[in-house]
């Protein structure tokens, strides 16, 4: 046998790997898996292969490269590339982020505030030039451009300044394994630290002395398991010796930290995919350290999941230090609660006992999925889900310390989605929001909560630009309903040209994803409009797996009942057809990572449905993963998938639906036959959530 795997590199044959027995046995099960020892990234008929396949992709899509120029100039031309975000008022800086055109990676910049905070016009934005240049007397705090340097790969992952305003803590990872290693800035000279500690996952969080940093270390399977401190002046450079705040051994856990917007808790969390935990400590201030021992505020019962804010409610002559606690105690979709900060931090109270404290503000409503909660000096937000779509809801405080009922931002089209975005200040009077939909760009807009004759007022600080001329009205966007096999009604999103008549002619491209709760929300992007201009129909199938629909949308979609999220984007497949959206020969399905899954194992029931198929490093060989706990994020994985490992059941599920074990023959539609799509799968040799081996196969 070859060592180069037979692959024939002339561009007119595709390459072919050598096939090489490896058998896999469990529960009396055996498999013969032919491609697993493309799992060794080291022998060099991998790299030969990879070679040959991409050489063969050149050569299948050569006679497009004129098309893919026309394509890049249009989203080009569309595309404002020098710009800035709108400034968000933190102590006595305007932060925002700038790009520059002709440069990969943005800049993060400030300008020192003109204005008191206490003063009305001390919430007043800058003024942005239309031209997305410098703003007056900008100081660059990080330039991604100079930081990658030659570097062929680049992502920031920390960049937070410290409470005075004078040190920025920045991390940054140059091999694509999300491994990042953490610098510290001086801002006034703009030098580094001589502070290098590698090994982070993606933050870093100050305490209130501004001279303390903590930060999650990773191990080796990519999972955040250590909390750990280190101490400006006293700890060593590189973080050898920097003290472990929290360890969590659980394997389905990941630890993560922050600090509450009022600056008084840094919070430490450990999730796995449906239990939590939080703990607080004292983030200290400019003349005393932070706590050093956590404090668990309402301990771990399997199955919960809760999260936490401090709030001050006004009390008497001064103010009363409350935890707000979004939890799924009895509530799958959620709900609000006020626990007393007091006997938390004091530890006279038993954290095991704090669900039978806390007191509700905002009750479970089936359907309504609360999933964040902000609180400020003088309200609080809270961002929830109905009818597939995100909102936000704002709740006054009143001067006797009672909440108010929650009062729904409006949205600008039926198909928005309302996010919070750049609330930085626990005292803003201001709430800044993004709203964004189908056909609408992204606008920022600031609710006014101060008071004053603006009260509840939205203002518009800046919609993203699209140049040439962008007419949102020449689009349409709707809501469309397709049946499952199970009579579930699931929702379709769907944006066309206005003038592209739903008479069964139009190509179409169908996205979906469907794992993990999470939604596709609706977005607005430059690039879409080129398909949409061309005639092509744009959907996002809303599958079960997800999370547009609640708890029980995601519970439904996941386990024992995976199944459903492939037969929901089935069958959104034969409604955009047989409602006549699309033509049903000139339909491209498309997904990434989960959602690789979704379209592979769509694509073996119904290959019948798809012209092409569009899959992003996709998780198709989720049983050889999900049977190795060794590789990364399997453990954790199992609470979504299964254990396939100790579980029978989990087992022939998996293996009921993984892509790569249910190929059909060419004679029911698969590889081989006339009728099996085009396919154009993608992947990276260092991504460290799907390895590439998944998609290779």
């Amino acid at each position: 046998m070859s060592s180069a795997a037979d692959v024939t590199t002339a561009p007119q044959h595709p390459p072919v790997a050598r096939r090489e027995r490896v058998e896999r046995v469990n529960h009396g099960d055996v498999v013969v898996d032919e491609h697993e020892w493309l799992r060794d990234a080291e022998d060099p008929a991998v790299r030969e292969l990879v070679d040959a396949e991409n050489a063969w992709a050149a050569a299948r899509t050569a006679h497009l490269e004129q098309l893919r120029e026309q394509l890049f100039e249009e989203v080009r031309s569309r595309t404002q590339e020098s710009d800035l975000s709108v400034p968000s008022r933190d102590g006595a800086w305007w932060y925002y982020r700038r790009t520059v055109e002709g440069q990969q990676y943005g800049l993060i910049c400030r300008v020192r505030a003109e204005a008191p905070a206490g003063s009305p016009e001390g919430w007043e934005p800058p003024a942005l030039p239309g031209d997305g240049s410098a703003l007056p007397g900008e100081q660059v705090l990080l330039d991604g451009n100079v930081e990658a340097g030659d570097a062929a790969f680049f992502a920031l992952g920390a960049a937070s300044v410290s409470p005075d305003g004078q040190l920025l803590a920045w991390s940054a990872d140059t091999t694509g394994d999300e491994r990042f290693t953490l610098r510290v800035r001086d801002l006034v000279t703009g030098a580094d630290l001589e502070v290098a500690v590698a090994g982070l996952g993606h933050g870093a969080t100050w305490a209130s002395d501004s001279r303390t940093l903590l930060y999650s270390v990773v191990d080796e399977a990519w999972r955040p398991f250590e909390v750990r401190r280190h101490v400006l002046g006293e700890s060593a450079p590189d973080g050898t010796g920097d003290a472990v705040v929290l360890r969590e051994d659980d394997e389905r856990y990941w630890l993560g930290v922050g600090r509450t917007r009022s600056g008084r808790f840094l919070v430490l969390s450990a999730g796995s995919k449906n239990t939590s935990e939080v703990w607080l400590l004292d983030a200290g201030g400019p003349d005393r350290a932070p706590g050093e021992v956590p404090v668990s505020v309402a301990g771990r019962r399997d199955g919960v999941e809760y999260s936490v804010d401090h709030a001050v409610l006004p009390a008497g002559s001064g103010g009363r230090d409350v935890l707000l606690v979004l939890h799924d105690d009895d509530a799958p979709d959620f709900a609000l609660a006020l626990l007393d900060a007091d006997g938390v931090l004091d530890g006279s109270a038993d954290p095991a006992t704090a669900h039978q404290r806390w007191t509700t503000v905002i009750g479970h409503e089936p359907g309504r999925r609360l999933e964040d909660v902000d609180a400020f000096a003088g309200h609080v937000a809270v961002s929830w889900r109905r009818e597939a779509l995100p909102r936000v809801a704002v709740l006054r405080v009143g001067r006797d310390g009672v909440l108010g009922a929650p009062e729904e931002v409006p949205v600008p089209t039926a198909l928005a989605s309302s996010v919070l975005a750049g609330n930085p200040s626990f005292e803003a009077p201001l709430l800044r929001l993004q709203q964004t939909s189908f056909t609408t760009p992204v606008r920022v807009v600031d609710l006014d909560l101060s008071a004053g004759e603006r009260d509840g007022q939205l203002v518009l600080r800046r919609e993203t630009p699209v140049r040439g001329g962008y007419d949102a009205s020449a689009y349409v966007e709707e809501r469309t309903w397709a049946t499952a096999p199970d009579g579930v009604r699931v929702p379709l999103s769907v944006v066309r040209r206005a003038d592209v008549a739903v008479d069964g002619t139009a190509p179409g491209y169908l996205y979906g994803y469907g794992s993990y709760e999470v939604s596709l929300d609706p977005w607005f992007s430059v690039p879409r409009l080129s398909l949409l201009d061309r005639g092509v129909v744009f959907a996002v199938a809303h599958v079960r797996g997800g999370g547009e629909l609640g708890r029980r949308w995601y519970e439904d979609g996941r386990l024992a009942r995976k199944r459903n999220t492939f037969t929901d984007f089935v069958a959104a497949a034969e409604h955009l057809g047989r409602e006549r959206f699309v033509d049903p020969a000139r339909l491209v399905a498309s997904g990434g990572s989960a959602g690789g899954l979704l379209v592979g194992a769509a694509l073996n029931l119904a290959p019948q449905l798809f012209a092409g198929v569009l899959a992003a490093v996709p998780f198709v060989d989720p049983l050889t993963t999900m049977l190795d706990e060794s590789l990364p994020l399997t453990v954790p994985e199992q609470e979504e998938w299964g254990d396939p490992i100790r579980d029978p059941e989990a087992y022939a599920l998996i293996k009921g639906y993984a892509p790569t074990e249910n190929l059909p023959s060419a004679a029911d539609g698969g590889p081989g036959s006339p009728t099996w799509p085009q396919l154009l799968v993608t992947t990276s040799l260092h991504d460290t959530r799907v390895l590439y081996v998944e998609p290779f196969k």
